[in-house]
């Protein structure tokens, strides 16, 4: 998927604050402790209720995590593993896990998940490529496996009778014995090589489906599910690994856009029998396999499968256990269907009596319904011209929905809850003002939850079914002794407005203003754009910490959501539809006319930056006729949207052979005879397998034959998510600033 990555920062003032700021600098920005002071990560509450567990980077080291704890009824929170007791973190990474955690977003290391069995006696630790097992009774912590290859995406069974895990393609499972780990491994297939895996989740699963398993356990753990995926039939792009120390060529699968994907088939087994039955997703094989669930009781598995062209997504119940064997036939129990596209989620949710709920843009915004088992719609639960952002838990014994939502603005979301037997007003569970999210125990309607707001760093906390807090468990206090204390006294806090398109849209901005702003003068400004689908960047929440040092320096940075971005009506997100390139890039436009309006922003000092799909955006506002941009930086840019994975371009663009007019017209090749001389900055990551480095090598070769000077850097060993790396992060930020002062200051 193509989506921003810059860094997070932002502090609050408390009730007393420092004298005089320090001047944040780049290098503290990337140096430890953490300047957004300790924030917990994959918080979860146990299955008993009894603790909350979660994700902490050392002090010393914020890129390194270990596994926390604190009880409910109180007392200061524990670390429970520490990373470094179990492992020095000097063994290398399979490509197949350096490739999961890329699209999952990862770049920590230590302890990057844990994942709870449905009983709470076990807490599943991998650690660099190896399983650790902690005994919730006597805090024991065993090792389950040593081999040389990575156990990849490991879990507990749902009772905690075993663990399963891929490796080398193939899905293991092994058993616990009560929390000991002598029984022996089981190979439940052996036929993974090569294009041939089983258990894994494909590549446009991961990077664009967020769906990042391949194997599913029944909640009885008598039974798994499983993929099988054959890549045979995908393209393979050589892709040159270009590090410091030399370079590597990966034949990577990649399925470009209008290109075969992988085939997916989903398989059975009976772990007391061993049997094993395939099930049918149809005569049709050019589909996605994009859900997999069981029911509560563990007799029904669903499957969503959606259509290549992605307009389509079907609900399909299968019962493994009466067939027909061995292709085990299923029944379609909701079909949604869209001119545009179907977006994926995760609302999905089967209640114990056989009913389920699911969402829906059908109605113009994304809501909830409640179906029966049968696929009869009961009723519609959310309703309003808002949508619903995730359904986050159920508490089944009050027969409510608890979920996340935007209803009183897009710049803020709350905790909301609903009853889906006798659907009403919804009841806010938290208070406005900024951002939160939400994570619900699976009994008793408890949630862990985050939140920040511009002058509020992220926090977290255990609340009751009530939204009443019962304790922190980072109260993240921005006060003496907080990492951001010393810069707090001058806090960047963002003003926000709206814009209207070309048809009426509202859009809104936010606008940060330098460091000892003063109305009387003329700042530079730059434009810091994502513009993409599936992403908003204006928001009331904790500010980005690698926005400050361009504020320290002088500069306006402005943002604006423009169509085609999330959280707003299905209409909005849909405007670029099949043309790509445009109304994004129409709206930043009349962003930055109104910027240069502004009394204290010099017109002719406007630059913008952006990254992945930002970098696209960039290269398109720098082309456009008559652009405003002086200077723009653009890293990691897509420029032809042919060389884009499937499910994701063809999900705005279709099939190339079916659009070749919006193909052709966002091929920012096509467009660089407006391009300014020495105006453009392009970066880069020379081992970025999402956006392959062939967008920026056919770019540079375009810009060398029509003999536009320009600048560029590059940066071994680095994929995607390169402004986020520990290493190589001050680097991208400092060329950034170097640059706009030179093209916007004249320094």
């Amino acid at each position: 998927m193509i989506r921003p990555s810059l860094l997070a920062i932002a502090a609050c003032l408390a009730l007393t604050s420092p004298v005089m700021a320090e001047k944040l600098t780049p290098e503290r920005i990337f140096a430890d402790p953490a300047l957004n002071g300790p924030t917990a990560k994959g918080v979860a509450l146990s299955p008993d209720g009894k603790r909350v567990t979660y994700l902490k980077g050392k002090a010393e080291a914020a890129n390194v995590q270990d596994l926390w704890a604190a009880d409910v009824k109180g007392g200061e929170p524990y670390r429970l593993i520490d990373s470094a007791a179990l492992s020095a973190g000097a063994k290398e990474l399979s490509e197949a896990e350096k490739a999961r955690r890329e699209r999952a977003r990862v770049s920590a290391r230590g302890i990057v998940e844990y994942s709870w069995d449905e009983e709470g006696r076990f807490i599943l630790v991998p650690l660099d490529g190896d399983l650790y097992l902690d005994s919730v009774a006597d805090g024991k912590v065993t090792r389950v496996t040593q081999t040389p290859g990575d156990e990849v995406d490991a879990k507990v069974s749902p009772k905690g009778g075993f663990v399963s895990y891929v490796r080398d393609q193939n899905l293991y499972i092994k058993p616990l014995n009560g929390g000991a780990t002598g029984g022996a491994e089981k190979a439940l297939t052996t036929e993974g090589k090569d294009a041939l895996s089983f258990g894994t989740a494909e590549f446009v699963a991961q990077e664009e489906m967020d769906r990042f398993t391949g194997y599913w356990w029944n909640p009885n753990e008598t039974s798994i599910a499983y993929t099988r995926v054959d890549e045979s039939t995908v393209d393979v792009v050589p892709r040159a690994d270009i590090g410091p120390g030399g370079a590597t060529v990966v034949e990577q699968r990649y399925p470009r856009a209008g290109r075969p994907n992988a085939v997916v088939d989903l398989f059975v087994q009976d772990l007391a029998t061993g049997k094993v039955v395939q099930i049918d997703l149809g005569p049709n094989k050019d589909i996605y396999v994009a859900r997999v669930d069981w029911s509560a009781d563990g007799k029904t598995l669903y499957v969503q499968r959606q259509t290549r062209d992605q307009k389509t997504v079907e609900l399909i119940a299968y019962d493994p256990a009466k067939g027909p064997n061995p292709m085990v036939k299923g029944k379609t129990i909701v079909t949604d269907t869209d001119a545009h596209w179907i977006e994926l989620s995760d609302d999905f949710h089967p209640l114990k009596d056989g009913s389920f709920l699911w969402s829906s843009e059908k109605s113009g915004y994304k809501h909830l319904y409640h179906y029966a088992a049968s696929g009869k719609l009961i009723a519609q639960v959310t309703q309003g011209d808002w949508p619903v952002a995730d359904l986050e838990g159920v508490d089944e014994a009050r027969k409510v929905a608890i979920f996340s939502a935007s209803i009183d603005t897009p710049l803020e979301r709350r905790i909301y809850e609903v009853s889906y037997a006798k659907p009403g007003k919804p009841k806010a569970l938290t208070p406005a003002g900024g951002w939160w999210t939400a994570k619900v125990a699976e009994t008793g309607g408890a949630f862990t939850a985050g939140y920040s707001d511009p002058k509020t760093p992220p926090q977290t906390a255990l609340y009751d079914a009530t939204g009443k807090r019962v304790r922190w468990i980072e109260e993240n206090k921005l006060a003496e002794g907080h990492p951001y204390w010393p810069y707090a006294a001058t806090l960047p806090v963002p003003e926000y407005g709206t814009l209207k398109a070309a048809d009426g849209e509202v859009l809104h901005y936010e606008i940060l203003k330098p460091i000892g702003f003063d109305p009387a003068k003329k700042y530079p400004a730059i434009v810091s754009v994502y513009g993409g689908p599936h992403a908003q960047t204006v928001s009331r929440s904790w500010q980005k910490v690698g926005e400050r040092p361009y504020l320290e320096d002088g500069y306006v940075i402005f943002k604006l959501d423009n169509r085609g971005s999330t959280n707003r009506s299905a209409k909005f997100k849909r405007a670029l539809d099949r043309r790509m390139g445009t109304v994004e890039v129409e709206d930043q436009l009349a962003g930055a006319k109104f910027l240069a309006d502004l009394p204290y922003v010099d017109p002719e000092k406007l630059g913008v930056m952006g990254w992945s799909y930002g970098g696209f955006m960039t290269l398109m506002l720098m082309t456009a006729p008559d652009t405003p941009f002086k200077a723009g930086a653009a890293g990691a840019p897509p420029t032809e949207w042919g060389l884009y994975d499937t499910h994701y371009t063809e999900q705005f663009m279709g099939k190339p052979d079916e659009n070749k007019d919006g193909y052709a017209n966002s091929d920012v090749v096509n467009r660089l005879k407006a391009l300014k001389p020495n105006s453009l900055l392009l970066l880069h990551g020379m081992a970025d397998d999402n956006v392959i480095f062939e967008n920026s090598t056919r770019l540079i070769a375009a810009l060398q034959k029509n003999a536009i000077p320009f600048e560029m850097m590059l940066y071994p060993g680095e994929r995607h998510s390169a402004p986020g790396s520990k290493t190589k992060g001050l680097h991208v930020l400092k060329t950034h600033l170097e640059f706009f002062d030179r093209q916007l200051k004249g320094q």
